[in-house]
């Protein structure tokens, strides 16, 4: 909501206010001193403390604006309380010290030595107007003007100003000057829908009142004795002129220099009020909505991050014409923190739908499951990055999965399956795994994904399911994390849980080492950054997604309403927005981890025979071969065994047997179906037994 922008209802509560702040009438003051001396002397000291403490005090607690706040303090949103009012709660230490010895001085300077009701002030007011025949000076003090403000009542009569007196009383008695002080900068009116000091900052200045200039200080003490007239976009002259009253007096006092006065007296004054941030605008809405009573939200995010990304966002979404949307999410995947998430590249309701948040809306995910798929066989020992694959004519049970282009490249490495993104060879891997283990994987990860119809087939692999940027981020959080990644949060406060491990840390590293292999965009440096593209069905959806040794980022490029955008390809419209993200986000790229210890680092000539080239599991073999069955320790089990050995218990399959613990050969070679093999370690590891004839299986098994 802007700044200047305020229903007939917050107006009417502003013309009230600014009544309050006015000096009162000429000849009110000598009739209110006059009766506050009768009342005094009739009463009697006991009876007037009596009147005093009966006061019943207004509410003090006043709603303020929902702050929320990025990692390091820095405002991003904030929401306007009842009828569109902006009033941010406010310390008085949070408020530049000269500011307030300009108010203290120009208002009341005697604030801290009485006792809500100055009578010299209303005695000198008195004679000042006897004398010049109208008001030159209020008698008010800053204690009496907040009772103005907080009883916004009648205050026309001198029964209502004695009621204030009263309550200006009352208010010294059971608050402290601080407290005092605090309700006048958090109530003061500032023109239009603007209460309080730091909303006036903000809107006027487009800064928290932490450090204001002379210039700044002395316009807003002077507004709120006259907000309407002394706004300074609408009557400069006046806003300039009560200004320089404030600085003339604040020289002769010897609170500014007279360079100081000169310099501020020829300060321009602001043209317009300032929108306030609306930075991560739909998280923010979120995040309000998770915490309906919370005042102030601390979110990961970092403002500066934030506000370079969302104008990347919306440069990207203009080149791509009138209906384009797009959505950017970056977090620390070692942490888990989120720096920055950008939903849209705006929040108009035009073509773009600018308010529909893309981080959260569920779409084909395109090729980007693919790593996931063959993190998953390299974890189970079915293959390598450097194991042969065919990449042919295949039907699986009717269904006749097809390459983008089309063609057919025969016998390819897993690793260049990958970084060319075919079909054939990821589906015929999901078939191995399973579809109902690459789901799990998927929860395991944190990845929210729904399915078309009931269960899963090959085909998720290939983008058939419905999948958001932050699952897809999440997912490749784990996938750059060696496996086993945080859960991403946007709260500063979170708690951090122990994540599910996702694959082993070598199956990790190699999907890292494939990926940033990986050509990037024109211009762009190689080998930085491991990232996967995807392009959904119909071209509706172009992702890049990938990270660094520190950050994990996903860009989409689509249409909001889910309408196909001719042309769009993932490689083509989202690498580059990820490539400059990345460039946006740090001055340079983290460096990419080196590969653990038990990484299997060889040429396919080199690898065990069941890794050269990779089979289906009942490819080659007659109806009476059996594969072998791994029946101790079964899967999902967690055994507690310390530092002893394993020991496995074989049922079927043919002589010799070889075992691999996370993808790495433990044991070779081996006739009999109960041995020992050594301890993987504590956590869960993927144990895969492999016979003679290329058949295997597997198990996930703990360690306690």
């Amino acid at each position: 909501m802007p700044a200047n922008s305020a229903d007939s209802t917050a107006r009417r509560r502003v013309r009230v206010r600014e009544k309050h702040l006015r000096p009162a009438p000429r000849g009110r003051l000598w009739l209110l001193s006059l009766t506050f001396l009768l009342v005094a002397s009739w009463f009697g000291l006991q009876r007037f403390d009596a009147w005093v403490d009966a006061v019943q005090l207004p509410d003090t607690l006043a709603d303020t604006s929902i702050e929320v706040r990025d990692r390091n303090g820095t405002l991003l949103r904030a929401y306007p309380v009842e009828d569109g009012i902006w009033r941010f709660s406010v310390r008085p230490e949070q408020v530049d010290a000269d500011f307030r010895a300009m108010l203290l001085r120009y208002e009341d300077k005697r604030f801290y030595q009485h006792a809500g009701v100055d009578p010299r002030a209303m005695l000198r007011a008195v004679g000042q107007a006897l004398w010049n025949g109208g008001v030159v000076s209020g008698g008010s003090t800053l204690t009496m003007q907040v009772a103005r403000l907080l009883e916004d009542g009648p205050t026309g009569r001198w029964a209502g100003k004695l009621r204030q007196i009263r309550l200006a009383l009352a208010l010294e008695r059971r608050l402290s000057k601080q407290e005092i002080l605090t309700l006048y900068l958090t109530h003061a009116p500032y023109g239009g829908n603007l209460e309080g000091v730091r909303a006036a900052s903000l809107a006027w200045f487009g800064k928290e009142p932490r450090r204001l200039t002379p210039s700044e200080a002395a316009l807003l003490v002077a507004i709120p004795q006259s907000p309407a007239a002394r706004r300074p976009d609408r009557g400069a002259a006046r806003a300039r002129a009560a200004r320089g009253r404030v600085l003339a007096r604040m020289e002769a006092q010897g609170v500014i220099s007279d360079a100081a006065l000169t310099m501020a007296n020829a300060a321009p004054l602001p043209a317009a009020m300032r929108p306030f941030p609306q930075l991560a605008a739909h998280a923010a809405d979120r995040m309000r909505d998770q915490m309906p009573d919370a005042q102030r939200i601390a979110l990961t995010i970092e403002a500066g991050v934030q506000a370079r990304l969302e104008a990347l966002t919306a440069k990207a979404a203009r080149a791509g014409g009138a209906r384009l949307s797009a959505a950017i999410l970056v977090a620390d995947h070692q942490t888990g923190e989120i720096f920055a998430s950008v939903g849209s590249p705006g929040l108009s309701g035009d073509a773009r739908q600018g308010f529909v948040d893309m981080t959260q809306a569920l779409r084909s995910p395109g090729s980007t499951l693919k790593p996931l798929v063959y993190g998953l066989a390299f974890a189970q020992g079915l293959a390598h990055p450097d194991t042969l694959i065919h990449d042919g004519p295949v039907n699986i049970d009717g269904y006749a999965p097809q390459n983008f282009d089309g063609m057919f490249r025969g016998d390819v490495r897993l690793r260049d399956a990958l970084q060319m993104s075919l079909n054939i060879p990821v589906v015929k891997l999901t078939q191995a795994i399973g579809p109902a283990r690459l789901m799990a994987a998927l929860r395991r990860a944190g990845t929210r994904i729904k399915l078309p119809g009931g269960a899963p087939g090959l085909a998720v692999s290939l983008g058939g399911a419905g999948v958001s940027l932050e699952g897809l981020v999440q997912l490749y959080a784990g996938l750059a994390a060696g496996g086993q990644g945080q859960a991403l949060h946007l709260h500063r406060g979170s708690a951090r849980k122990t994540p599910s491990r996702l694959i082993p840390p070598e199956a990790a590293w190699y999907v890292m080492d494939i990926l940033r292999g990986l050509a990037p965009p024109p211009g762009a440096r190689a080998g930085v950054l491991a990232y996967k593209t995807g392009t959904s069905y119909g071209h509706r959806d172009a992702w890049a997604i990938g990270w660094d040794g520190r950050h994990v980022m996903g860009v989409w490029l689509g249409r909001a309403d889910g309408t196909p955008v001719p042309g769009a390809f993932g490689g083509d419209m989202a690498a580059p927005v990820l490539f400059e993200a990345f460039g946006l986000l740090k001055p340079d790229f983290d460096l990419l981890p080196p590969p653990p210890p038990a990484t299997l680092i060889a040429g396919a000539a080199s690898l065990p025979q069941p890794l050269q080239r990779f089979r289906s599991r009942d490819a080659g073999f007659g109806t009476g071969a059996a594969a072998p069955q791994l029946i101790f320790p079964p899967d999902g089990a967690r055994l507690l065994i310390a530092d002893a050995p394993l020991v496995l218990k074989l049922r079927g399959g043919t002589a010799p047997f070889m075992v691999l613990a996370d993808g790495q050969p433990v044991v070779t070679g081996q006739y009999g179906r109960e041995f020992e093999v050594p301890n993987p370690g504590q956590g869960f590891s993927a144990i895969v037994v492999v016979d003679g004839a290329g058949k295997s299986d597997r198990a996930l098994v703990g360690i306690d």
